[in-house]
C-alpha cells in the first residue's frame, strides 16, 4: 500500500479488518465456555463471561497491516505482545514478567528508530510502557476500551494518511475497523472481553504509533495525548491517587472514574456511552486542529485538559455523595 492513500483503499482495509476480527471473535465463541472470567469484588461485571475477544483485534492488525506494508517493527511487538498475553489471561503470569515485556517491546521501537542521549531513551521506553499499561487498566468495562480504539486509532489514520504514511494509516485503519467490529460483541452487556490479548498490543499501538508520528513529523507533540486523553487521564490520576494511599497499584481494583460511576448509579452502557462522546469530543478536536489550526494545539490541549478536569471533579463529588448515603442503605 504504496503512493497516494486513496479513501477507496482505506475502506477496503477497514471491510476486511471488520470481517477478521468478526470471524476471530465468532470462532472464539465457539469455545465459550474455556476461558470465563467469573464475577467478583473487584469487577463490574455480573455474569460469567468468556475473555479473548482481543484476538480478533490482534489477527485483524497483523493480517491487514502486514497488507498495507506496516513495518514489523511495530507486527512482531504486537504478536509477542498477545502470546505473553493470551498467556497471562490463562495462567495469571508473574507482574515483573509481563513488565518485562512491555519495556523490552517499547526498547525496542524506540532503538530500532534511533535514539537519543540515555535519558531519552528512557523517558521514551517509559512513555509507550505506560500507554501499555494505561490501557489494560482501563479494559474493565463493556464497549469502554474498544470504543477508545476505534475512535483513537481512526484519528491516528487522518493524521498518518495526511502525512503521506500510507502504511501506518493502513495499519492504523485497521485496528480502528477491528476494533468498531468487537464492539459489536462487547457493548453492554458484553458477550466476550477483550482481555489482555486485545488491551495490551492496543496500548503498544496507541503509545508507540504516538510517540512515532511526533518522530517523523506526522503531528505535534500534543496530538497523541489528546486523542486518548480521557484513558491516559484516568489511568494517571487513579495510579497517583493509590501510590499516594500506598497501595500496590498493579493489583485490580475498582478506583477508576469510569468504575466508580458505575458503582455509584450510572447504568452501564450510559457511561460507556458519556464516555464514548468525551472520545470522540477529544478526539475530533485534535484532528480538526492539526488539519486546520496546528499552531493552536497547545492551548486546545490545555483547554482540553481542563475540561477533563471538571468533568473528574464531578465524578469525584458524585461519588463522595455515594458514599456518605451508602452505609445507610
Amino acid at each position: 500500500m504504496s503512493g497516494a492513500i486513496g479513501f477507496i483503499a482505506l475502506a477496503a482495509m477497514a471491510a476486511v479488518a471488520a470481517l477478521v476480527s468478526a470471524a476471530t471473535i465468532a470462532l472464539r465463541l465457539r469455545f465459550a465456555d474455556r476461558g470465563v472470567d467469573q464475577p467478583g469484588h473487584r469487577s463490574l461485571h455480573e455474569r460469567p463471561t468468556p475473555h479473548g475477544g482481543g484476538l480478533g483485534i490482534v489477527a485483524a492488525t497483523l493480517a491487514c497491516g502486514g497488507w498495507a506494508g506496516a513495518a514489523p517493527v511495530w507486527l512482531i511487538p504486537v504478536l509477542v505482545l498477545a502470546a505473553v498475553s493470551w498467556a497471562d489471561d490463562w495462567l495469571d503470569l508473574p507482574f515483573w514478567l509481563r513488565l518485562g515485556v512491555h519495556l523490552a517491546s517499547a526498547a525496542a521501537v524506540v532503538f530500532f528508530h534511533g535514539a537519543g542521549s540515555p535519558l531519552l531513551v528512557a523517558l521514551q521506553v517509559i512513555v509507550i510502557a505506560w500507554s501499555i499499561n494505561a490501557y489494560n487498566f482501563m479494559d474493565g468495562a463493556d464497549g469502554l476500551a474498544g470504543s477508545m480504539s476505534a475512535v483513537g486509532f481512526a484519528a491516528y489514520a487522518i493524521g498518518f494518511a495526511q502525512a503521506g504514511q500510507a502504511a501506518l494509516a493502513g495499519l492504523c485503519i485497521a485496528v480502528a475497523a477491528a476494533s468498531a467490529s468487537f464492539l459489536l460483541f462487547n457493548w453492554h452487556p458484553a458477550r466476550i472481553f477483550m482481555g489482555d490479548v486485545g488491551a495490551i498490543p492496543s496500548g503498544f499501538l496507541a503509545g508507540g504509533l504516538g510517540w512515532y508520528g511526533c518522530l517523523i513529523g506526522a503531528w505535534p507533540l500534543w496530538f497523541a495525548p489528546l486523542v486518548f486523553a480521557p484513558f491516559l487521564f484516568d489511568a494517571t490520576v487513579t495510579l497517583i491517587r493509590r501510590a499516594c494511599r500506598g497501595e500496590r497499584v498493579w493489583h485490580a481494583h475498582r478506583e477508576h472514574y469510569y468504575q466508580r460511576m458505575v458503582r455509584g448509579g450510572f447504568a452501564h452502557d450510559a457511561m460507556c456511552l458519556r464516555w464514548l462522546l468525551v472520545m470522540l469530543a477529544g478526539a475530533s478536536l485534535a484532528v480538526l486542529m492539526l488539519l486546520f489550526v496546528e499552531a493552536s494545539g497547545w492551548i486546545g490541549a490545555a483547554a482540553w485538559s481542563a475540561v477533563l478536569v471538571v468533568l473528574g471533579r464531578r465524578i469525584d463529588r458524585q461519588w463522595d455523595r455515594h458514599m456518605e448515603t451508602e452505609p445507610a442503605k
